[in-house]
């Protein structure tokens, strides 16, 4: 039965050609039946007129501004011919509903206008002599109403189908919205989790290399040197794996976290032990803090961190044997500054001019964005005199 419904509904062309044949036998009927009691009609121009009015039946749905005007067309026809109305004229009520509900503005209003019109023209063409003009006009109002009536079904019709139509616009669009927001949310945090991964990996596999290379170099001639290097990589290493179970952690959602068991983010106050292990590591840094020290938002503690991280890990990268760097933190009333200097060759020109080349770069990519996320600003490029240099504005808000 679901599969018969489903079909007509494919196919209405169908159902009202159905219709039509329907109407059309019920018209033979009655005009064979009453034959004999309307003479003055002449069957040749009966029988054109009710296939037509039959026809508009069919293909109302196909094209219903042509199906009104041919229904006015016809209506005149048989008002000059003297064709009374008959059981076909039943299709003038249906043109009318259909124009109303599917059909353009233009033909919605000048279907109601014929229709209110229709029984009054049809009064006045073939008036009852055995009533008087009172039963003539209460004749014309009972005729009226059901053209009215089948007009404002139409419309109700074609009013609820544009409020459906509009809800389903809405929720497409809002399901268009709702997708669009959810890609820009997966690509912010693929953006957040590949700065984080940067920062971690970078800095401390960049420690544990130096310390290697110089293990390797100072084993046979200075054992302890060695020794000292290797528990700096062991150290190193285990800060490594504690923040990187950090990040893993964040991103096991679903699964329930024990309060601790992950390292808390790096704040401005651990940036004097990331010096620490820089020097540690042989990279000479001086490190000094101007203003009075003050809580910080948790976004801008992480952000001022890893930017000194970054940028004393490029100072390692790219500033030759012999470099040294500079940290200076200064505590203004409305903001933070940050300035990381080293003496060193410098970084190559592609890395803070164009973003990086062959998947270089994006540590300072990294640093541009999460300087814009707490609305701060920061300029990176090559220092008067050489080396390399990094300073950031970071906006002070109340701790909450």
């Amino acid at each position: 039965m679901q599969r018969l419904y489903d079909f007509l509904r494919r196919h209405p062309t169908w159902v009202d050609g159905f219709w039509a044949v329907v109407l059309f036998g019920f018209s033979l009927i009655a005009e064979v039946s009453g034959q004999e009691t309307r003479g003055t009609d002449a069957p040749a121009l009966v029988l054109p007129v009710t296939l037509l009015l039959c026809a508009m039946i069919a293909l109302r749905r196909r094209m219903p501004e042509k199906m009104l005007l041919l229904a006015l067309g016809l209506g005149a026809a048989q008002v000059v011919l003297d064709v009374e109305t008959r059981i076909a004229d039943f299709a003038l009520l249906v043109i009318v509903y259909t124009v109303a509900a599917t059909g353009e503005r233009w033909a919605s209003r000048l279907a109601l206008a014929s229709g209110l019109a229709a029984a009054t023209v049809a009064q006045l063409r073939w008036p009852n002599q055995e009533t008087g003009a009172m039963g003539n006009v209460a004749v014309v109002v009972f005729m009226t109403v059901p053209f009215a009536l089948a007009w404002v079904l139409g419309d109700s019709i074609r009013t609820r189908r544009a409020y459906y139509a509009q809800l389903e616009e809405r929720a497409t669009r809002l399901e268009k919205e709702r997708e669009a927001q959810a890609k820009v949310a997966v690509a912010a945090e693929r953006a957040r989790i590949a700065r984080e991964l940067h920062d971690v990996v970078a800095h401390n596999v960049s420690v544990m290399v130096v310390q290697a290379d110089g293990a390797a170099y100072v084993l046979d001639t200075a054992p302890d040197q060695a020794k000292k290097a290797l528990e700096t990589i062991s150290s190193t290493g285990r800060q490594a794996l504690a923040e990187m179970r950090r990040l893993l952690g964040v991103l096991r959602t679903g699964e329930h976290q024990e309060a601790g068991e992950y390292v808390p983010q790096p704040d401005v106050r651990q940036i004097e032990d990331l010096v620490e292990q820089c020097r540690g590591s042989g990279l000479p840094v001086d490190f000094k803090i101007e203003g009075t020290p003050r809580p910080l938002p948790s976004g801008v503690e992480l952000t001022a961190y890893r930017i000194v991280q970054e940028a004393l890990t490029n100072t390692r990268k790219h500033g030759g044997p012999n470099a040294g760097a500079s940290v200076r933190l200064v505590y203004f009333d409305d903001g933070l500054g940050l300035l990381v200097e080293d003496d060193g060759k410098g970084a190559p020109h592609e890395l803070y001019e164009e973003g990086g080349f062959d998947g270089q770069g994006h540590g300072l990519i990294g640093m541009r964005e999460r300087v814009g996320m707490v609305g701060g600003t920061l300029d990176a490029g090559p220092r008067p005199g050489g080396g390399f240099r990094i300073s950031a504005l970071l906006p002070l808000k109340p701790a909450q």
